[in-house]
């Protein structure tokens, strides 16, 4: 069970958390914070608790608007699965904000899309995607932070 408490230490807006963990867990966390060279547990507690909350977000608020990218690998040789990609995301050009494709070994393509949008059509968006012949893997990274606007007529 964890327990909250206000630390009059505690910088502003930071509030103390203490949890129980078994000791393997607590072992492989310390590990992770050394090999990703996070300052401290506090800080990769915090990162993948925002992980789990964006994710949580698109669960259960499919109209919540979340940005974010999908990385897509697929093969590449021939232009058909290309094509088909493509043609996927002709359905979502509100979505998507902009796209970097490069040809992997292999005969493999590698695309990276930024997206914007509400959490249900980014998530048709990565189904439709998956359900392209020839995509190898399709993931879905998002964050509750929104892209600025993008034009002059997004701020009215």
């Amino acid at each position: 069970m964890a327990s909250t408490s206000s630390d009059s230490a505690a910088p502003s807006g930071l509030v103390r958390l203490s949890i129980s963990l078994p000791a393997e867990l607590f072992g492989e966390l310390d590990a992770m914070v050394a090999e990703r060279s996070v300052a401290n547990r506090s800080q990769m507690i915090a990162e993948l608790i925002r992980a789990e909350l964006a994710e949580h977000s698109a669960r259960e608020r499919p109209d919540s608007v979340l940005a974010g990218t999908i990385t897509l690998i697929y093969r590449a040789e021939s232009g058909r699965v290309r094509q088909a990609v493509a043609q996927v995301q002709l359905g979502y050009v509100p979505e998507i904000i902009s796209s970097q494709h490069i040809f992997l070994e292999e005969d493999q393509g590698l695309e990276v899309l930024l997206v914007q949008g509400t959490a249900l059509r980014l998530h048709n968006l990565v189904d439709a995607l998956r359900q392209t012949r020839g995509v190898q893997q399709c993931r879905l990274v998002t964050t509750t932070a929104l892209l600025p606007p993008l034009s002059a007529k997004d701020n009215r």
